[in-house]
């Protein structure tokens, strides 16, 4: 028999326990973590952080260093328009002459008969015909969805590697984290801890703050750039940046410079390849997910683990 309660002078007696229940036991409410735990200086900080950036732009546009940048693009521009043409105009002849491109590029089945759609012509890099459940029939809704998947292969890419490099620095003794793994550093910030960026002590942009006020900070940071990028190419030319290329692929001195679509052929087989990239990299998330969901490590760690793990040793050793 389960001892009485004990009460205090003053409370109330707990509710009588349902019939068939053998006893009693009071609901403990949950205490989830504080979502931001800063100070009104610390939000103000991070907004005021996070607006650096635009505010820079606009005071420079409208500065009389803006003017005289963009009095000196007029200038050039027509011949850097002239030159923009002649580049696009080589990429669509190396495009059609690779055999990346077209009808007789590589399928997803490979040499396996299947009939293919045809509003995949081939024109788009990474196109090997998949498109099973039709939604790229409407041309429009087809060239959305391939800024949209470019976006996310680069924000992927980038991301795998930040998952990666911190936990490798860490392994080999470079630099020493307070967390390397990525999804810890995530839960610590959930709880209210603070890291120091880069595990330099003291370096701590976000501070004390919680996701919440993180990810307004990132949000900030991320939609200006993409919101530029949804209004054009033309977005930086108040600034004296002319950019000969399109959206997916601006081009100029920012985003290309090294030069590397003056190679017309070359530049087409780096867009395929980037592509290529980049769903790996969205594909390695997808196992980066379900890796810390079963082990609760990183990576590399676990990469470690299984490469250290005699059985491993013993299979790889039979097929070598």
């Amino acid at each position: 028999m389960p001892p009485p309660l004990l009460l205090r002078p003053g409370s109330a007696a707990p509710p009588a326990a349902p019939s068939g229940s053998l006893c009693w036991r009071p609901r403990r409410r949950r205490r989830g973590p504080a979502p931001v735990r800063a100070s009104w200086q610390e939000l103000a900080g991070v907004l005021v952080f996070s607006a650096v950036p635009f505010t820079a732009v606009k005071a420079l546009a409208n500065s009389p260093l803006g003017a005289r940048l963009r009095r000196r693009l007029e200038d050039r521009k027509a011949a850097a328009a002239a030159e923009a043409d002649a580049l696009r105009a080589a990429a669509r002849q190396a495009r059609s002459a690779s055999s990346w491109y077209g009808e007789d590029r590589p399928r997803w089945l490979g040499p396996v008969p299947y009939e293919y759609p045809a509003h995949l012509t081939g024109e788009y890099p990474g196109d090997y015909g998949f498109d099973i459940a039709g939604l790229g029939r409407d041309p429009v809704a087809f060239a959305n969805y391939f800024n949209f998947e470019i976006l996310h292969c680069r924000w992927a890419m980038l991301a795998a590697l930040g998952v990666v490099v911190p936990e490798l620095l860490d392994h080999f003794g470079v630099v020493h984290f307070v967390e390397p793994v990525w999804w810890k550093v995530g839960y610590a910030k959930l709880q209210g801890d603070t890291l120091d960026y880069l595990g330099i002590p003291g370096f701590r942009i976000a501070g004390g703050q919680g996701v919440i006020v993180i990810a307004i900070c990132q949000a900030l940071l991320m939609v200006g750039p993409e919101y530029a990028r949804y209004c054009g190419i033309e977005a930086l030319e108040p600034l004296g940046i002319y950019l000969p290329g399109d959206i997916n692929y601006p081009g100029g001195v920012l985003f290309d410079p090294l030069g590397l679509s003056k190679d017309p052929v070359a530049f087409e087989d780096l867009k395929v390849k980037e592509i290529k990239n980049g769903r790996l990299a969205m594909v390695a998330w997808l196992g980066f997910y379900i890796q810390a969901a079963v082990t609760g490590k990183g990576p590399i760690q676990n990469l470690v683990e299984h490469l250290s793990d005699p059985l491993h040793n013993n299979i790889l050793s039979s097929f070598v």
